[in-house]
C-alpha cells in the first residue's frame, strides 16, 4: 500500500510540473488552436477577438482559472481566457501536419512514439477519436443547451 501511495504523490508532482502555471507579468504563448479573448471570465462572455496556437501574450492579471492577457503582436487585443489554454513555453510547431491537439498531447507526456505503442499492440482504434474533434458547437447552442435544461452556468 506504501508503494502505491508513493508512487501516486510522484505522479501528482510530475503532472503539476507539466502544468506550470501563469502569473501577473509572465509573457506566455497560446496553447490551442484557436484562442477567444473574453470581455470577462464567464464562459459566455462576448468575445474581444481571437488568437493562434503560438501567439505570445502578456499577462495582465490572473484570477482563478481566468487571466486576462494582452497580445504582443497587437497591442491594442487584450480579454480574458482559461490559464488552461496558455503555455509559459514557446510553442514551436515544425510542420504543417503537427495539430493544436498533438502539441497539447505532446505536453501532457503522449508523444508519437506512445502513440505508435499502443497503435502496435492493436488494442486501440483511434478513427472515433478523429472523429469527434471534427464536431463542432456554437457558443449559442451551447448557452441555450446550458439554459434550457437548468445546468449551472459556472463563473
Amino acid at each position: 500500500m506504501k508503494k502505491l501511495a508513493v508512487l501516486l504523490v510522484l505522479f501528482l508532482l510530475l503532472t503539476l510540473s507539466l502544468y506550470a502555471q501563469v502569473k501577473k507579468g509572465d509573457t506566455a504563448w497560446v496553447s490551442s488552436k484557436t484562442l477567444a479573448l473574453k470581455t470577462s471570465t464567464w464562459f459566455f462572455a462576448g468575445t474581444r477577438g481571437t488568437l493562434q496556437m503560438g501567439d505570445q501574450v502578456s499577462v495582465l492579471q490572473v484570477n482563478g482559472n481566468w487571466a486576462e492577457v494582452r497580445s504582443s503582436g497587437n497591442a491594442s487585443l487584450s480579454g480574458w481566457t482559461a490559464v488552461t489554454n496558455l503555455s509559459t513555453r514557446r510553442i514551436v510547431a515544425s510542420g504543417a501536419a503537427v495539430t493544436a491537439s498533438e502539441v497539447s498531447m505532446a505536453g501532457k507526456g503522449f508523444s508519437q512514439e506512445v502513440e505508435d505503442s499502443y497503435k502496435t499492440s492493436g488494442e486501440l482504434n483511434f478513427d472515433d477519436v478523429d472523429k469527434t474533434e471534427t464536431n463542432s458547437v456554437s457558443l449559442d447552442d451551447l448557452y441555450k443547451f446550458v439554459v434550457e435544461g437548468h445546468l449551472v452556468t459556472g463563473e
